[in-house]
């Protein structure tokens, strides 16, 4: 269902239904799916393979705090050494590649020169339809590499790509967005505490 389905005239209101629809939204989240994401970067991190993000707009600042918050958020307090790349963070890259070659390949001609098999791909992606994280996942797809997708609307062609799909169920940006950057904050903080002496876990600060 889409979301507003009508003005609303008072900023309270629309604060009022703007809420509802997300906890709906959250409410509607699979937490198996979650839980699979985890185990996946889980996974990477303590192999010691890489993490890589992508996303555009308002997801690509998602990939990039992803970033921070999996590299130095899930290393501290822990023994963990996590190894991430946003390909959302370098825009002379972005630039360089959209200018000469394709907007298209500008996550996936990076993730070919540098992924091995046995990495993994998260992309952020609202629709799920952006052609450049389709062409991002089937290549790593394709080529070893696992794959999470954070997708809203209908999923778009990434869901049925990707290995794991953690979907928000709404129409509306601005709350596919607010989850997926709580996703990536619950992520982060789970394999933290996960990966923490139980003791230190109350006397931290998350």
């Amino acid at each position: 269902m889409p979301f507003p389905e009508h003005p609303y005239p008072d900023a309270g209101q629309y604060l009022a239904a703007y809420r509802e629809e997300l906890v709906r939204a959250w409410h509607g989240l699979d937490t198996g799916a979650v839980a699979r994401a985890a185990a996946m970067v889980d996974e990477a991190v303590r192999a010691g393979r890489m993490i890589y993000a992508c996303g555009n707009g308002g997801s690509a600042a998602i990939a990039n705090h992803m970033l921070c918050d999996f590299l130095k958020g899930i290393q501290t307090g822990t023994g963990l050494s996590p190894r991430v790349v946003s390909l959302s963070a370098n825009i002379e890259l972005i630039t360089a590649i959209a200018n000469d070659i394709d907007y298209a390949d500008v996550f996936v001609y990076p993730l070919r020169t540098m992924a091995q098999p046995g990495d993994l791909l998260i992309t952020v992606s609202s629709s799920g339809n952006s052609e450049n994280i389709v062409r991002a996942v089937q290549w790593a797809r394709d080529n070893g590499v696992g794959t999470v997708a954070l997708t809203g609307f209908s999923g778009g062609r990434s869901a049925g790509l990707a290995d794991v799909n953690v979907h928000v169920e709404t129409r509306n940006y601005g709350i596919v967005e607010d989850v997926h950057q709580s996703l990536m904050h619950v992520l982060a903080q789970y394999l933290r505490q996960r990966a923490m002496p139980a003791a230190l876990v109350a006397e931290s600060a998350f």
